[in-house]
């Protein structure tokens, strides 16, 4: 079975490490030509932000060390054994920002892209090298090899101004009350080379429970995407339990484009031209939204075990639907 998945973050990276062993999948597959993987990631690049002359891309990352077996498990971000040498230094030199972590194992990374990057290599074939290093068991493309950001327009001082979202999230922890939340270039980006192919031959699009504003909503940003997966059948999994997000600060992003923090609210968000599916957690049974088939389970990705519960049960429901369709 041939899956999309656009992912963005810790609960999404989490996902996809069920999902793969729910498949039995996880051999090594990085070309476009592959055809041991079953699953195709689409990675949020809203998130991506330069600093320090490096181009750092925190959801692609997390996608790759999770499935590869580097990342902090505690965290769940990051490398894991990870020490902070470089990031003091800078400090001592008076380099800012100083409320960025950038690790030293982190560094390597990021320095292997800034120079691909700057051999002109685009994004997308620099991901793939990476990846031939980390063997995620899934093929991983960026959303789009065009620069697009995800700034935060806050009240602050003596007005509104616009920061970037890394600033808001990390800096201030999204205490700042959010107006607005953009995407800066998405109205003009392209997805990236394989993502529409992917999505046109794949069985299923399955939503992660990623931040449905910032990290799955920026991959549907991309012109083309949305629409794309509009013609699949597609499942989502709620990121909200109970009306609070399981992971993350997503209820301060819902409330800045005027979302309830809600499970059903976020699936009209999303809504029933792109959904068919939705599964919410046991907590939010009875949860109604129009025109999508919605069931209960239970959500939380507490261990192995029940994460990879929750990735089958996501495709499960998704073949259900796709042959009542067909």
């Amino acid at each position: 079975m041939r899956i999309v998945v656009p992912a963005g973050g810790i609960g999404g990276a989490r996902f996809l490490r069920g999902l793969r062993a729910a498949l039995g999948t996880g051999a090594p597959t990085t070309g476009e030509h592959s055809t041991e993987s079953t699953v195709t990631v689409i990675g949020n690049t809203g998130d991506d932000i330069t600093l320090f002359g490096l181009r750092i891309c925190p959801d692609l990352d997390t996608v790759m060390y999770t499935l590869g077996g580097g990342i902090d498990e505690e965290r769940g971000w990051g490398r894991a054994d990870e020490s902070f040498t470089v990031k003091e230094e800078l400090a001592a030199y008076g380099m800012r920002p100083t409320w960025f972590g950038l690790g030293d194992r982190d560094t390597a990374t990021h320095i292997v892209r800034a120079q691909m990057l700057a051999a002109g290599y685009p994004l997308s074939a620099v991901t793939e090298a990476l990846c031939d290093r980390w063997k995620p068991g899934v093929r991983l493309i960026p959303m789009t090899d065009d620069q697009v950001e995800t700034h935060v327009v806050v009240d602050e001082g003596e007005g509104p101004r616009a920061i970037h979202f890394q600033e808001w999230w990390i800096r201030h922890r999204a205490a700042l009350p959010a107006r607005q939340i953009v995407s800066v270039g998405a109205e003009s980006s392209t997805p990236a080379p394989g993502v529409l192919k992917a999505i046109a031959e794949a069985d299923a699009v399955i939503l992660p429970p990623s931040n449905p504003v910032v990290s799955v909503g920026s991959v549907l940003g991309v012109p083309g995407i949305r629409d794309a997966m509009a013609a699949k059948t597609v499942v989502g999994v709620s990121p909200i339990i109970g009306g609070a997000p399981v992971r993350g600060m997503a209820d301060a992003c819902l409330a800045a484009i005027g979302v309830e923090t809600d499970a059903g609210a976020v699936a009209e968000h999303l809504g029933a031209d792109l959904l068919d599916g939705w599964l919410v957690d046991e907590a939010d049974a009875g949860t109604e939204a129009a025109g999508i088939e919605v069931r209960s389970r239970p959500l939380y990705m507490s261990d192995p075990a029940a994460t990879e519960a929750l990735a089958r049960a996501a495709v499960d429901l998704a073949v259900e639907l796709s042959e009542a369709e067909g």
